[in-house]
């Protein structure tokens, strides 16, 4: 077993124990913090940044987030929200006039928020890995289809969300990119350095080589998942939101091509702490550590569910929020905890109930067995909820 460095405050000693179990195991390694009520009280991190194993993982270290990329995004767009410059029910066609070819001018912005704007398809928009690399013609691309929306039940937009949500802030922004407004929206006012989308000069020595063949052989099964799923009706939506050409291509080498790119669904350079400071915001009426990044009824709507159904694309019964989903695995006990998962097993997530948040990062990613390729974050959730709760109790 590896080393695992950090501490916890008295009452989480079940959550180091099984963090040591879990992170701990095979290549690459992890952090994960927790905090209760503005404070830290789990910060804990083990295991190696690269696959020489010759840089051990630190506090600041960032690793590649895939979708726990949505929540950041998402959160920029309702700081945008509660300054008036867009509002929900608005059309998305009112601030993205091109938006509205192909009849998609009544899909409003809670829609596109809650995955009903129709556009879940990466492989309608992308033939060529190359093309998931040019963030601004996906924008416009996906402008310009055709399809029937908004729908009535979610279909998860695991990969077109992110370029969705940049072309709305773009045009109520002046053209600001989701790379600059991560930082200037959500980041800087938090006071905090471990939220990127993309890696830039000044972060590429704190990002994490992903460890793991588990996108490899997806990439190299494709030929064979391909005409299987297209085949089935149920998975057909399943393959063409997920699979997208070439896409493990993006993540080989010492420096990917994925790095250089805006893709707010899936390029997140994120740090465990950096995620648990966002979600201690919003799981204590929009302010963390005396800074104040939404109000306390921005949060309220946005933790408010909005759709329940069996998503078209995961095939699962979703409780979607305004760009977050339920905190899996917490358990019946916490209704109100939501958040963002990632591939790969990342994610984070807040309880307002208990004044709870979450953030954990890793760059293992293990099988295609599962839809984040990895269960740890859904044990340690557990452990940390029932942690939580024995604490509140004994105050």
């Amino acid at each position: 077993m590896g080393e695992v460095r950090g501490a916890v405050e008295a009452g989480f000693g079940p959550v180091r124990e099984s963090f040591a179990r879990l992170v701990t195991r095979g290549r690459g390694g992890g952090a994960l913090v927790v905090r209760l009520n503005g404070r830290n009280v789990v910060d804990l991190c083990t295991g190696w940044t690269d696959r020489a194993q010759t840089r051990r993982w630190k506090p600041e270290t960032l690793a590649l987030s895939f979708s726990t990329t949505k929540g950041i995004a998402s959160t920029v767009i309702h700081r945008l929200a509660e300054r008036g410059e867009l509002s929900y029910d608005e059309p998305v066609a009112a601030y993205w006039p091109e938006f509205a070819a192909g009849g998609k001018g009544r899909v409003t912005v809670r829609d596109l928020l809650t995955h009903r704007a129709g556009l879940w398809s990466v492989r309608a928009v992308a033939e060529r890995p190359e093309d998931l690399l040019d963030h601004l013609a996906m924008e416009e691309r996906l402008a310009a289809r055709t399809v029937a929306a908004p729908t009535e039940r979610s279909a998860y937009h695991a990969i077109t969300y992110g370029w969705l949500v940049a072309g709305l802030a773009r045009r109520v922004t002046g053209g600001r990119g989701l790379a600059e407004l991560a930082h200037t929206e959500v980041a800087e006012p938090l006071g905090v350095e471990g939220l990127h989308i993309g890696v830039n000069e000044t972060t590429r020595d704190l990002v994490a080589q992903p460890v793991g063949s588990a996108l490899r052989h997806l990439g190299a099964a494709s030929g064979v998942i391909t005409p299987l799923l297209t085949g089935l009706g149920p998975t057909r939506a399943f393959h063409d939101a997920l699979i997208a050409p070439g896409f493990h291509e993006l993540f080989e080498g010492s420096e990917p091509s994925i790095w250089g790119t805006e893709m707010p669904a899936v390029n997140g350079a994120l740090s465990a702490v950096a995620l648990a400071r966002l979600y201690g915001a919003l799981a204590n009426g929009g302010e963390d550590a005396g800074a104040r990044l939404l109000s306390e009824r921005t949060v309220e709507e946005i933790g408010r569910v909005q759709v329940r159904s069996r998503d078209l694309v995961l095939g699962v019964r979703m409780r979607w929020r305004l760009g977050y989903h339920q905190a899996f695995s917490t358990g019946p006990q916490t209704p109100r905890a939501f958040g963002h998962y990632g591939y790969g097993g990342s994610g984070g997530w807040a309880d307002p109930d208990l004044g709870l948040s979450l953030g954990f990062v890793t760059n293992r990613i293990g099988s295609v067995t599962t839809p984040m390729a990895d269960l740890t974050l859904y044990r340690l959730s557990r452990v940390v909820r029932d942690c939580a709760k024995r604490h509140a109790g004994a105050f």
